[in-house]
């Protein structure tokens, strides 16, 4: 029986698209295939450190900002490190006194989070929805997330995903013409 050819991926360049790869090579100095993993690997583990954020304050019932009456609060990062599809990488997981904060989005024995990087990264590749930002949020909670919680973890994720949207392209432009 001869052997299935699996297809090949061809990559659809759309506009958005376009407008990502420009900002990414803005934003980290791109200059080799490492050099956009290494990008990749930042802006992932910035997402995931602000939706832990949310996940403590949800943990504590107040912001970092806010006073509290709580014998329970926040003590600093812990750093581990964990596989991704983007190599290895080292992200801030936030600490509580007490060490009752059982983080979701990456568990304490969690070692691999290729299946939420994925999702992470669509986030900010699709120019997302709100809507659409809450689904895969859910996703990647699972159900038990109040839609308070995932409002919560979206208003801190948000302005990261519409800042690195909405850079200023005009540089990249302007360098291209010149080569």
């Amino acid at each position: 029986m001869a052997k299935e050819k699996k297809p090949v991926h061809k990559v659809q360049m759309t506009d958005g698209k376009r407008q990502i790869i420009q900002q990414l090579l803005q934003e980290y100095d791109i200059e080799t295939a490492e050099d956009i993993q290494d990008a990749l690997k930042d802006l992932l583990g910035g997402t995931i450190k602000e939706m832990m954020e949310a996940e403590m304050d949800d943990h504590l019932g107040y912001q970092k900002s806010e006073r509290y009456d709580s014998d329970d609060y926040r003590n600093g990062y812990k750093t581990k490190r964990v596989n991704s599809s983007f190599g290895s990488l080292d992200i801030q997981v936030p600490q509580d006194r007490k060490s009752t904060f059982e983080p979701q989005v990456v568990k304490k024995r969690q070692k691999d989070i290729s299946n939420i990087d994925q999702k992470i990264i669509s986030m900010y590749a699709k120019g997302m929805t709100t809507r659409q930002i809450s689904d895969t949020l859910e996703d990647i909670y699972g159900f038990e997330a109040s839609e308070g919680f995932i409002s919560d973890v979206r208003d801190k994720i948000l302005p990261q995903i519409e800042e690195w949207q909405h850079r200023p392209l005009e540089d990249i432009y302007h360098l291209g013409h010149h080569m």
